[in-house]
């Protein structure tokens, strides 16, 4: 059985560099574009600049963690290689797409694996207002931010602002606000993935607004529409023992 063509991608820290030295050394290395699998070697952060560099690619990536944070990647070990990819299970992840208006007129685009957040600029509070499908569901919010996250993405910044953790195949995205003043007990919702969520900045001058997709930050921004995207998939692999379903199932019972 001929073994799979691989492409070694590393973030720029030391150990990252080293393990792709030697792991490209020992199972040899291609082009992105002529590889059967990318694996990327870093934390998170890595992985999803990976996914947003090559996701276009349609390739599987298997992650080792050699970074800070590793929830989507694999432990790193430099034996046995083509055996846990062949072991591997998919998770395959839908990104949201990201449509933003800004006080300039400019139209921005961008994708999300984790989650896109609006963000207050300055010591003045966000004011938004939200709507879901066309609908005002909230005439108006007042506070940090507030943010759309995947199933994937849900145990990340989501969580930290009180989110709740979706499991990865539950066609849902959560709508979370990020330190709320007004309305004061609304604490976000569960949305259908097909959901469109559009968010307006009622005072852009006075209280200016960025959006952040990811790692992607515009700033200055008047509208923004999110929604999941339609015809855009990445595949994960991830060793049996990390299955990424179970490691959010199991993010739920973390005391």
């Amino acid at each position: 059985m001929t073994s799979p063509r691989l492409c070694f991608l590393a973030s720029s820290a030391e150990p990252a560099q080293q393990a792709l030295a030697e792991l490209s050394a020992r199972y040899g290395q291609c082009a992105p574009d002529q590889a059967d699998i990318l694996v990327a070697l870093g934390g998170d952060g890595f992985m999803l600049q990976t996914l947003h560099r090559h996701g276009q690619l349609g390739k599987p990536v298997f992650g080792m963690k050699l970074g800070t944070v590793g929830f989507l990647m694999n432990h790193h070990r430099d034996a046995d290689l083509l055996d846990r990819i062949a072991a591997a299970e998919p998770a395959k992840l839908r990104p949201l797409e990201m449509t933003a208006q800004t006080e300039s007129g400019i139209e921005v685009h961008s994708l999300a694996y984790n989650e896109v957040s609006l963000l207050r600029q300055t010591r003045q509070a966000a004011q938004l207002q939200i709507e879901l499908n066309g609908q005002t569901r909230v005439e108006e919010m007042i506070g940090d931010g507030v943010l759309v996250a995947t199933p994937a993405g849900s145990t990340a910044y989501n969580f930290s602002a009180h989110g709740p953790i979706l499991p990865l195949d539950s066609k849902t995205i959560a709508l979370t606000p990020i330190a709320p003043y007004r309305p004061r007990r609304w604490r976000g919702a569960i949305l259908k993935a097909s959901t469109e969520v559009r968010f307006r900045v009622l005072d852009p001058y006075k209280r200016p607004v960025s959006v952040t997709a990811d790692s992607h930050e515009f700033r200055d921004v008047t509208e923004v529409t999110i929604r999941e995207s339609r015809d855009r998939t990445v595949t994960l692999l991830f060793d049996p023992e990390h299955n990424l379903e179970e490691r959010i199932f199991s993010e739920q019972f973390v005391i």
